[in-house]
């Protein structure tokens, strides 16, 4: 089976793009991860596009594991910006799992998405019993074995926990990233990201993504990360997510909805041999 595909990253964070509102592909868990996997093609997600009468498209996420995400910021992103090259709009409205989301393109493969509100109920995340989601008193050991006792639970359309630490090199993530995602408190797993404050306007991250891995940058982590830095007075209502790759920035309106702008890339056209 030859598939007629696309690549784009977001700082980094790439995805491989099929396209089915013209030509349905179906795609078995095995094939996803085949794709996904870097020694045959290679991305964090893959992404089908889907015809939808109330947006401009319906987007589906699936992690490189083969299971599906709720949601991603930056492929989100890269989506608008494809869509918006096809029709010359500006303001582009996908529907997701999580609802619908606004992307507005700036110009220069800079591009803006509403993420919508968080979520911070113990159900809501989901959490398996009900704690404190600004203080989950979850346990994780620097390099020298020294204990860091917190994590704050948000969900932005998938789980996440935030970790702020004084010193972000003394932790790391590969290790603690896959046992605090599959921690028993949460049963749908989750998203992990250890964040330093460097100052209100940036804080600096390193991501593991639930069911991706480590991840060069991770947009609802972003979000994340900014409005939990928020609820901790740790940040005001607008910030920059630093990664290795670059930075997001996120604010949070008056309305408590997450806006993300950040650079995508380029579309790569690509061919799939399954």
């Amino acid at each position: 089976m030859k598939i007629k595909a696309f690549k784009m990253d977001g700082l980094g964070n790439d995805f491989v793009i099929i396209d089915n509102r013209q030509k349905i592909t179906n795609l078995n868990k095995e094939q996803i991860i085949k794709i996904c996997d870097r020694s045959f093609i290679g991305c964090d997600q893959l992404i089908l596009i889907e015809n939808d009468n109330s947006a401009d498209a319906y987007l589906k996420f699936f992690n490189s594991d083969g299971g599906e995400s709720g949601a991603c910021g930056n492929g989100t992103r890269c989506i608008a910006n494809f869509i918006s090259k096809e029709t010359n709009k500006k303001t582009i409205i996908l529907k997701t799992f999580s609802g619908l989301l606004k992307s507005e393109i700036l110009g220069n493969k800079i591009v803006t998405t509403e993420v919508g509100k968080a979520k911070t109920e113990w159900n809501e995340i989901p959490l398996s019993e009900k704690l404190d989601t600004k203080n989950l008193n979850v346990k994780i050991l620097d390099k020298n074995d020294k204990e860091h006792i917190g994590g704050t639970a948000v969900n932005v359309g998938n789980p996440h926990i935030i970790f702020f630490v004084n010193e972000l090199n003394d932790f790391n993530i590969k290790k603690i990233g896959p046992e605090i995602e599959n921690h028993f408190i949460f049963p749908e797993k989750c998203n992990v990201t250890i964040a330093q404050v460097i100052n209100k306007d940036l804080i600096k991250v390193k991501v593991w993504e639930r069911g991706a891995g480590l991840t060069k940058a991770c947009g609802t982590a972003a979000c994340a990360t900014a409005f939990a830095g928020k609820i901790n007075n740790l940040t005001e209502n607008k910030t920059d997510i630093e990664f290795s790759t670059g930075k997001l920035s996120i604010w949070i309106d008056a309305k408590n909805s997450i806006h993300m702008k950040g650079p995508v890339s380029d579309v790569e056209e690509i061919e799939i041999k399954l």
